[in-house]
């Protein structure tokens, strides 16, 4: 009897453990997905030439927190098994009677809006691909908030991996004559103001996603409950921004001018971002979630040199790429202790 019971729990223990694993490559293959096909959808949509208005980015920024509050709140069903009654118990003990933990989020919410609006200026004037690689610039601000806001120690690799990514992306950002080149065909597009819309973007990214983190190390609340507050101010803020930027043609053309398929998918996808890295931080560690942004950033290369066509790289960008990666790698890196084989 105590054999079988034995057996019985390894093989449950092997099941949870393959479950455990295939839920890990599962979300790091959604979030290479999700990252590599909204930089370029989003690239192709600000770039696609068409008849007519183009779609305001404001005005897409407002739908995809509405689309993240409706994600949320059937997590939230689910986990509440599927009883309306529990779904609406919980959604009113846990925001409609806690004003002033709602009211944290304000703040964070009010950044993620910023540079959600941020993002649609860079790809409208950056290649997806050089986007793609100084967008990693977020890991040096989260590193350093982290550190400021939270009192986080920083091991030696971590340094020396966030000197290696601001040397990486200061390569991949020196001009080259195909760049210049670049630049006289596309004058619509400035490098120099889609540079500095990632730049404030990653600064955003990394204050708002500290602060985020220490809301929710600080309640125990639910991410998704976190995330349907961060929607619901998304959404304010982001209504403000359209009436106050955007006014005049939201009244010549109404709110859903330019909006077509392709818009849409940049909408759902943008939409899906903050879920999937939440799924990702419950299942992946940092060397796979490193794995997953260093194979995102090949493919928007590939794909931004191959299928858009508004990208040449160089050898330059090759080298700030590589180094790029490396300190992704080397900033999750976790050395463990050697152990001491010799016994007192």
């Amino acid at each position: 009897m105590t054999n079988k019971l034995k057996n019985k729990r390894k093989s449950k223990k092997k099941e949870s453990q393959e479950m455990s694993t295939n839920l890990k490559y599962l979300s790091l293959g959604i979030l290479v997905f999700q990252t590599t096909s909204l930089v370029l959808t989003m690239r192709y949509s600000r770039t696609l030439k068409e008849e007519g208005p183009r779609y305001l980015s404001s005005t897409a920024v407002v739908i995809a927190e509405l689309l993240k509050i409706l994600a949320c709140v059937l997590l939230v069903y689910k986990d509440s098994k599927c009883n309306l009654r529990s779904l609406n118990r919980v959604l009113h003990d846990e925001i409609l009677n806690k004003p002033m933990e709602t009211l944290k989020l304000a703040i964070p919410s009010g950044i993620y809006t910023l540079q959600n609006n941020l993002l649609y200026v860079a790809l409208s004037n950056l290649d997806a691909a050089t986007y793609q690689v100084t967008y990693q610039l977020k890991i040096l601000t989260t590193a350093l908030f982290s550190v400021s806001m939270l009192s986080k120690k920083l091991g030696v690799y971590q340094w020396l991996s966030l000197v290696i990514l601001m040397t990486g992306v200061a390569f991949v950002q020196w001009p080259s004559d195909s760049q210049a080149t670049a630049a006289k065909e596309h004058s619509a597009g400035s490098q120099f103001v889609g540079l500095i819309a990632v730049l404030i973007a990653c600064f955003s990214s990394g204050f708002a996603g500290v602060y985020f983190e220490k809301i929710l190390k600080e309640t125990k609340q639910s991410v998704w409950i976190r995330n349907i507050q961060l929607g619901f101010f998304g959404s304010i803020f982001g209504l403000m921004g359209v009436y106050i930027y955007d006014g005049e043609q939201l009244s010549k053309n109404g709110f859903f001018q330019g909006y077509n398929k392709l818009t849409w998918i940049v909408v759902v996808l943008q939409a899906l971002g903050g879920l999937v890295i939440a799924a990702v931080i419950k299942y992946a560690d940092n060397i796979l979630k490193g794995f997953a942004t260093s194979l995102s950033i090949i493919l928007s290369t590939l794909i931004s040199y191959f299928w858009l066509q508004d990208f040449v790289p160089t050898s330059v960008f090759f080298f700030g790429a590589i180094l790029v990666i490396a300190a992704t790698f080397l900033y999750g890196y976790d050395p463990k202790p050697a152990g001491n084989p010799i016994k007192a």
